[in-house]
Parts: structure tokens; sequence; C-alpha cells
């Protein structure tokens, strides 16, 4: 019975996986033929089966920005670029989406090393940052082995000064990993969808007007409260708007 099960569990995955191959074969020739609207909706057909790439979410960010929808363009490439940070074609085509919106914001100048912490935690994805983590802290204790079993003072010696490097190198990347688990896993990025809007003082339409944002800004959510969402944009400006004006990447 176990093994009918598996069978049939099997058939059912290459179909879904040849379904989702040919939505994608058919977008990218709608997308070929400029007919980006067709290539969207097959696109995002085969995200709603809970498929996902850097490649995908490339391809309906092109598709976007064709169309002149800069939000989902933005969007989808912020997207891409999770899962596959660094590509090239990617940080061109956002930097060019990000320089037609109508926001110019300067970024909050960071001391050096939070600066390189942040490019460096932010040039691999979740996934390599993992298996990082975990490869260096089993490197960690194969050396406490040796320092404890071995009975060569030179080996001894070696395994405690490479035991000392290793475990901290394994904090290091656990950290790493966890503030980008955090991130990506709360969804805590977004991307403002409303053409404009006015950031509040408070999570209420009661609350003080501190500044407007237009849209295919980036916005770092804070908290949320009551269909409210507390964000901060770069320049550290914050306030409260509307979950509904944003999307998460």
């Amino acid at each position: 019975m176990k093994k009918i099960f598996s069978i049939v569990g099997t058939v059912l995955i290459s179909i879904s996986l040849m379904g989702q191959q040919e939505l994608i074969t058919q977008g990218d020739s709608s997308y070929n033929n400029e007919m980006y609207t067709e290539a969207i909706s097959n696109y995002e057909a085969v995200l709603e089966q809970g498929f996902e790439s850097a490649q995908l979410y490339y391809n309906l960010g092109n598709a976007y920005f064709n169309i002149n929808n800069l939000p989902a363009a933005i969007l989808n490439y912020e997207r891409a670029k999770v899962l596959a940070p660094g590509d090239a074609d990617i940080d061109f085509n956002l930097n060019i989406a990000n320089s037609m919106i109508p926001d110019k914001i300067e970024a909050v100048p960071e001391i050096f090393y939070i600066q390189w912490w942040k490019s460096l935690r932010s040039s691999f994805n979740l996934h390599i940052w993992t298996i990082a983590s975990i490869s260096i802290f089993a490197l960690f204790v194969l050396s406490a082995g040796i320092f404890f079993l071995s009975q060569i003072i030179f080996m001894r010696k070696f395994a405690f000064w490479a035991g000392i490097l290793l475990i901290l190198l394994s904090i290091a990347c656990f950290s790493m990993t966890y503030t980008k688990y955090d991130i990506e896993s709360k969804h805590l990025q977004a991307i403002v969808f409303d053409p404009t809007i006015t950031v509040k003082s408070a999570p209420n339409k009661m609350g003080k007007d501190l500044f407007v944002i237009h849209e295919g800004t980036k916005v770092f959510i804070l908290e949320e409260i009551n269909e409210w969402c507390n964000i901060r944009i770069a320049n550290g400006s914050d306030g409260w708007l509307p979950a509904t004006s944003i999307k998460r990447i």
C-alpha cells in the first residue's frame, strides 16, 4: 500500500512540475512576443502553485517593468535578489527601476564595519549561510575531538588554535544566518504600492502627518498593529502607514 501511495505521489508531483514548466514556457513565449500581460498571468500562476526561483521573479519583474508597473517590477526584482544575491542582471535592472521612482532618499551613513557586515550578509542567500554555519561548527567539533583525543603535542596545539578560530567564525556565521532568516521569514522589508501615501505619527488616520512617500519606495517594517505598519525608510525617518499600502518582499 505504501508503495502505491509513493508511486501516485511521484506521478502527481511529475504532473505538477510539467504544468509549471508549461506555464513558464508560455510565459517566456508571451514575453518574447511582447505580450507582457499574458506573460505576467503565466508567471503569477506558477507562483500561486508554490514554485519560486530567482529567474522566475526576475522575468516577472521584467514583464511588469515593460508595462510601466514600477512597484511590481521592483518588488519582484527584490524577491529575485533574495534568492540570488549578487546577480549582476538583477542588480542592474533593479537600479534602473529604482532610478525611475519619485522618491530619491539618501541612506543614513553607517560606520564602515556595519556597512561591511551588512554587505557580507547580503552577498549570499540563506541556504548558503546555513550550510556555512553547520560546516564550520562541524569543523570546530572535529578540532575539539582532535584536541582531547590526540596524543601528539603539535596536533593538540594546532587543534586548540584552530578551534578558537572556528568557534569565532561559527558564531559570526550563525549570527548572519539568524539575522537573514529573521528578515526573510518575517518579510520585514516591503515596497510601497500606493501612488502617494502620507506616513502618520500613530497607527490610525488621526495621527499627525509626518512625511509623504510614493510607490516603489522600499521600507523596513518595525512592527505591525491593527492593520498598520510602523516603517522606516533609508534616511532613518519612521512612522505609520496602512498595511494595505505595501507589499512585503
